[in-house]
């Protein structure tokens, strides 16, 4: 078919919530998969909960976190703390490709839906599970949200100032990131299957994925014995300098500049106009700038503040140096580049207010990911319901009385 999606076809229950569910759904969803997320207002996903909301309404509804963090996925309404709930979402993974999951380890086989359950009604299916620390192991039941990983995996030992104590990031980032390579996990089951006809329980560890980030400093540990600390900006193998950001015109405004070799440090010099002090012995030589890089650093300090951040880095970039804005989320929003390329888009939600998602990060030649701002809470219901799991109208309106559907 031209111009068909990779995952056309497959259908995916997404049993995932917060912010790395909804990603892993987001990423599948654009690759052209068709996915529902199991929700309830029983115990309404915290994504929902988070400001801001359209026109103040605190409704789970008009959360902008979830139009965005939940865009392309689905929503299907269930119970699943009742047993008639239960069946209705077996029903429905008898019907899907894909389970996705993001609780502590046994939560799925508690409403009765772990991955042997699953395989009674559907005996291929690729369940996926991405708790914390993995399905086994001391660790296996510690909760965490995606703060608390950049500790569990070492990464907050490494940020902070030189010879400082430690400080945290303060970003949830693991949560996406997750989402994001937890798709190609999926994607290798899937494969896996249409090979051997094999379905599978994927153990996908949130933390061991995170963990890929201290690769340098595990090798030096491992290799050399060292144990990395804070570093501030500098490279971490001492081999950049200049390597640090540095204070621009305006409020707050600075500009990240990495010097790795000797005709980018003489682009650096030609930019500055070949100012007495780059020619001293101090600066002679890359050795000679890393060795003396805080008294480098306060000499481009001096600089740097006399130019508005996108003009010098653009000045910068003419001579060959690796220069850039540190920017706001302001400014992500207005960036060009960004613009250009949709990374940001406006959209009408259905109920009725115009407001700004993350595009497509799905970009290829060949199709064009279709991007939905995230569901209302049961949206999909009357078809999944009716139309999918031919529930009649009758028993549908009983359901839902009855908080079954919910």
């Amino acid at each position: 078919m031209e111009n068909a999606r990779p995952l056309q076809g497959i259908r995916v229950a997404n049993f995932g919530w917060v912010w790395a569910g909804p990603v892993l759904g987001q990423t599948l969803a654009f690759l052209g998969a068709e996915v529902y997320k199991i929700e309830s207002r029983a115990r309404v996903d915290m994504l929902r909960t988070l400001p801001p909301f359209d026109r103040g309404v605190r409704d789970p509804d008009r959360s902008l976190s979830n139009h965005a963090c939940w865009a392309s996925n689905g929503s299907v309404s269930l119970d699943l703390k009742k047993p008639e709930a239960v069946k209705l979402a077996l029903a429905l993974v008898a019907t899907c490709d894909v389970v996705t999951e993001n609780f502590v380890p046994g939560v799925m086989d508690r409403f009765g839906l772990g991955y042997a359950k699953l395989c009674e009604v559907k005996p291929d299916i690729v369940m996926f599970s991405m708790p914390t620390a993995g399905l086994t192991g001391p660790l296996r039941d510690v909760r965490t949200y995606g703060l608390s990983l950049a500790g569990t995996t070492g990464l907050d030992s490494l940020v902070g100032y030189v010879d400082g104590p430690p400080i945290p990031m303060e970003q949830a980032f693991s949560d996406p990131f997750n989402g994001i390579l937890g798709g190609f996990g999926v994607l290798a089951a899937l494969r896996h299957r249409d090979r051997t006809g094999n379905g599978q329980h994927v153990d996908y560890s949130q933390q061991e994925a995170v963990m890929q980030f201290v690769g340098p400093a595990f090798m030096d540990y491992a290799m050399n014995g060292r144990s990395a600390g804070p570093m501030g900006n500098r490279h971490p193998l001492a081999v950049a300098a200049p390597h640090g950001v540095f204070p621009c015109a305006g409020d707050d405004r600075w500009i990240s500049i990495a010097v790795f070799e000797e005709e980018e440090w003489r682009g650096l010099v030609r930019a500055m106009g070949d100012p007495d002090w780059a020619r001293a012995t101090d600066f002679a030589g890359p050795e000679e700038r890393v060795r003396n890089i805080e008294r480098l650093h306060e000499r481009l300090a001096t600089w740097t503040p006399g130019f508005d951040d996108r003009e010098l880095a653009a000045r910068l970039q003419r001579e060959g140096v690796a220069a850039a804005p540190v920017m706001s989320v302001a400014d992500l929003l207005e960036d060009p580049h960004y613009r250009a390329r949709g990374t940001f888009i406006e959209v009408r939600h259905p109920l009725g207010f115009e407001e700004t998602i993350y595009g497509a990060y799905v970009k290829t030649s060949r199709f064009e990911a279709n991007v939905q701002p995230g569901p209302a809470i049961g949206r999909d219901n009357e078809y999944v319901f009716k139309e999918l799991l031919g529930v009649s109208d009758e028993r549908y309106r009983q359901l839902v009385e009855e908080k079954v559907i919910y």
